[in-house]
């Protein structure tokens, strides 16, 4: 009989979106470059605080999955590359163009592609196709997605931390261990995607202007490199929402506004079976819930403030009796 591993990941906290993504890319990293440990994750609900597991079907100690985690990062990080686009702004031809492209490369590519766009769904304009809704940058800013997209993931490891004779170095390796496996400090000084909740600043109450590069607020660039894998398991899909043609995505609701949900589980199960949970149909349901092993729903909304946009907290989202949510396969 296989010896299995159990890697409790500290640093992903539930209520934080930026890290169920990263548990994402994780996963994605693993299904990738090791077929063979059957990367599985759930969370550990019964000693708190609530945190994913990863299980592996094979005896690897935390160093080597750290070490198979940063080698492979880089591998399916080379696929981010955009050129010149530095938004998700296309003109539905070139959307099209560009995913038609991706489905003729490699799996990862089109799935990358099929979670950004899809050129059946327009934004009010008539003019260009609507992007993901995970999109939270435009310019504004000087913030540019898919710079960022391309830049983040490609960057093994953050500049250094400190100043002067305290700058420090930081390994890939350690850059993950930090992310993955302890309570996040925010130490690094690069670019990142505004889902985590710690990066909606505000100017009101603050000592400190939060835009002055001496004083801004940092991100952990492990989990944001992790991220930006995950982002490829969140496919589009075109929906009607208030009669009307909106772009839709797994685990994405629009409800007066768009949110997004992930369960928290409690038996391991794959990539594969994780999407499967984030797009089932009557999640809500205290009963499938129970059959599904789904300890409770968490909810992050997206907000705006002024010009910027960030993704809320993700609070426990209550069952909700006699109601079955529509999929975004139902909707397409």
């Amino acid at each position: 009989m296989t010896a299995c591993s159990d890697h409790r990941l500290d640093g992903l906290a539930p209520d934080n979106l930026l890290a169920f993504m990263a548990l994402l890319g994780l996963l994605r990293v693993l299904q990738d470059s090791r077929p063979g440990w059957r990367a599985r994750a759930f969370w550990n609900v019964d000693e708190p605080p609530v945190r994913p597991v990863l299980r592996l079907n094979a005896t690897v100690d935390r160093n080597e999955l750290l070490t198979v985690l940063a080698d492979n990062l880089d591998v399916l990080s080379e696929h981010h590359k955009f050129g010149d686009l530095k938004d998700l702004n296309l003109a539905p031809g070139d959307a099209a163009r560009k995913l038609r492209q991706a489905s003729d490369m490699d799996r990862y590519t089109a799935d990358l592609w099929s979670a950004l766009v899809c050129d059946a769904v327009l934004k009010r304009d008539g003019k260009q196709a609507e992007p993901t809704p995970l999109c939270l940058m435009f310019g504004q800013g000087h913030q540019h997605f898919l710079s960022y997209l391309d830049s983040v993931p490609r960057q093994a490891t953050p500049p250094d931390r400190g100043s002067g004779r305290n700058k420090i170095a930081v390994t890939a390796v350690e850059c993950l261990r930090e992310s993955l496996f302890n309570p996040w400090r925010r130490l690094d000084r690069t670019k990142s995607f505004r889902w985590d909740p710690n990066e909606d600043v505000r100017y009101a109450l603050r000592a400190r202007n939060p835009t002055d590069p001496k004083t801004k607020e940092t991100t952990q660039h492990g989990a944001n490199r992790l991220a930006a894998i995950g982002l490829s398991a969140l496919t589009v899909v075109p929906q009607l929402a208030g009669g009307k043609p909106r772009l839709g995505i797994v685990g994405g609701r629009r409800d007066g506004g768009f949110t997004f949900s992930w369960p928290i589980w409690r038996d391991p199960i794959s990539l594969s079976g994780i999407r499967a949970l984030l797009d089932h149909p009557d999640i809500d349901d205290p009963e499938t819930r129970a059959a599904l092993g789904v300890f409770e729903h968490r909810r992050a909304r997206r907000v705006s403030t002024g010009k910027f946009m960030n993704f809320t907290r993700a609070e426990p989202h209550a069952p909700e009796t006699g109601k079955r949510r529509t999929s975004r396969m139902d909707a397409a």
